[in-house]
């Protein structure tokens, strides 16, 4: 079973519709990719950026859940969406944009998986293409593994989340659902999801062989560090002569 696989049917309910976060891509692609007609999301789970997005692109979303692409065909049925590992994809197409929100790349949990979505993220963007990402910075998942756990009753069913983050740099995330039936008996449903945290001197330096950076900020528009809430970053991809020179340096 996939990540996210048990979590699916009720994602949507619980974390509701990314309203600020679509507003915050869109606007985005308009200042920094104003001619963005192909967009591919890494991770899309059930669909609820790319449908936000509206229907002026042509939409691709990846992941590695079933469960979760099934939603997603209801959601957007207008996308091609691909069961895919992010770290190890070809589509055989470049994309004017990538974009890989909800901290999804911190579910990558082997510094040398990021290194591969950022070579497979360069290889489907052409010259100036733009990666359009956000995380949870290590203080982040610092301050959520000191938190009590978390319980969020939603249409007559109960969430109890739990983050572990002692064994640092690795978060687990223990999801438990307990789903009311109409017995009013109970069907749970359990996932650990893993999360790697990734200091931001590192994620800059995985990027720089292949983007520059045009963009960093946390939730309130400054500098993010790595007791931000979250960092949300826009890279725009080198051409081929500035690739060569940044690997050269």
């Amino acid at each position: 079973m996939a990540q996210y696989d048990a979590f699916a049917p009720f994602y949507d309910v619980v974390n509701g519709e990314p309203e600020d976060l679509i507003r915050q891509i869109l606007d985005t692609l308009a200042e920094a990719g104003p001619d963005t007609q192909r967009i591919l999301e890494l991770g899309c789970g059930t669909g609820a950026v790319l449908a936000g997005l509206g229907s002026g692109f042509t939409l691709t979303g990846i992941d590695l859940s079933e469960s979760m692409l099934s939603h997603a065909r209801r959601r957007c049925p207008g996308a091609r969406l691909v069961q895919a590992d992010m770290t190890d994809f070809d589509l055989h197409e470049k994309f004017d944009a990538v974009i890989c929100v909800f901290d999804t790349l911190n579910h990558v949990t082997r510094l040398e998986g990021w290194e591969a979505v950022v070579d497979n993220v360069a290889h489907h963007l052409g010259d100036g293409g733009l990666f359009v990402f956000d995380l949870n910075t290590m203080g982040r998942l610092r301050d959520l593994g000191d938190m009590a756990p978390w319980v969020h009753d939603f249409d007559g069913h109960t969430l109890v989340m739990d983050v572990d983050f002692s064994s640092e740099p690795l978060a687990r995330w223990d999801i438990r659902i307990f789903e009311r039936r109409d017995d009013d008996s109970y069907r749970l449903h359990h996932e650990t999801i893993e999360e790697l945290g990734v200091p931001l001197e590192k994620v800059r330096e995985v990027l720089a062989p292949h983007f520059e950076i045009l963009e960093e900020s946390d939730t309130r528009g400054s500098a993010p560090t790595d007791d931000s809430v979250r960092a949300f970053f826009v890279a725009r991809r080198r051409t081929l002569s500035t690739e060569f020179a940044a690997s050269a340096s």
